[in-house]
């Protein structure tokens, strides 16, 4: 039996909606799979739409958004915990809830039970790494192996932080799992290449509209240094070199309009390999009619069709 629906697929795919149609009909909650989602104050840079949460007047439960203060650096370790003690409770009450977010490597940790270690800083391989580029250590970062997440990689620091959690990884024996694989119904929201390219566009466009630089200045102002805010990437990367006049307004579309589309490439990158590595996703086409997605995806589940 499923005990879980994982909707995901890349940014800009409407995914929430489709998660919180689907768990108004189930009388069921969302479980974020998103690795910036948990900030506080971090809302529309990481598009939490958090209005696709009422679904005809009737408000969705929700999880894992919000859970910490922008700053912090919350990481795979944190969320695998933090996913189980939801996901337990919610067994418990008989809820088979549905997990959302494009990040794939949180979806894979979570539904295959990996075991992921707890990674203190290692202050001289952070030293051998800081004058290299993001390009060389990236590359650098793809040498370790498959289940080292690039995806969120797109600054300095966080691609020195993904080296230093995989070289742990590389020098100390783990066990193969902490926590019981999740048999799930996983739902991949397909968009055809053009469309998705539109659609990021079109977003950006709309969250620059509708206050992401004041929100970004908005933290500034309360004390956040500009260096945390780039650690998250995306838009707090170009956003917060425009605010803090390190490039201009042209220059932070462009690039950040192109990290995006990078983004979303990588991110189906990562779910092909999720399904080379044995975990099969249902492709719904993101063109249909938000009910008929949910119908199709109520029909799999009730069918046990995977």
């Amino acid at each position: 039996m499923y005990e879980l629906i994982a909707v995901t697929g890349p940014t800009a795919s409407g995914k929430t909606a489709v998660a919180c149609a689907l768990a108004a009909r189930l009388q069921s909650a969302v479980i974020s799979a998103d690795s910036r989602q948990v900030y506080r104050g971090m809302d529309i840079g990481t598009g939490k739409d958090l209005d696709e949460y009422v679904v005809d007047g009737q408000h969705v439960p929700y999880f894992l958004i919000d859970i910490c203060d922008a700053g912090t650096h919350y990481n795979i370790f944190q969320y695998q915990h933090d996913f189980h003690k939801v996901f337990s409770d919610l067994k418990a009450k008989n809820i088979v809830p549905v997990l959302c977010g494009g990040s794939g490597l949180y979806i894979e940790a979570v539904l295959r039970g990996y075991r992921l270690p707890e990674v203190p800083e290692n202050a001289e391989l952070r030293k051998s790494l800081g004058s290299k580029s993001l390009e060389e250590l990236t590359k650098l970062l793809s040498s370790y192996g498959n289940m080292h997440n690039t995806t969120d990689v797109d600054s300095v620091q966080r691609a020195i932080r993904a080296i230093e959690i995989a070289e742990f990884s590389q020098k100390n024996q783990l066990q193969s799992n902490e926590f019981q694989p999740v048999n799930a119904l996983i739902i991949g929201i397909d968009t055809e290449r053009t469309l998705r390219r539109a659609k990021i566009t079109q977003r950006l466009k709309q969250r620059l509209e509708n206050g992401m630089i004041e929100e970004i200045k908005n933290m500034l102002t309360n004390g956040l240094a500009p260096a945390d805010l780039i650690y998250y990437g995306l838009e707090y990367k170009y956003v917060t070199q425009f605010v803090t006049g390190k490039i201009s307004y042209s220059e932070m579309f462009s690039q950040l309009e192109i990290a995006i589309h990078q983004f979303a490439k990588r991110q189906m990158t990562w779910f092909r390999g999720m399904e080379r590595r044995g975990l099969k996703i249902n492709w719904i086409d993101a063109q249909i009619a938000l009910n008929e997605k949910v119908d199709i995806i109520i029909s799999k589940f009730k069918n046990q069709i995977g």
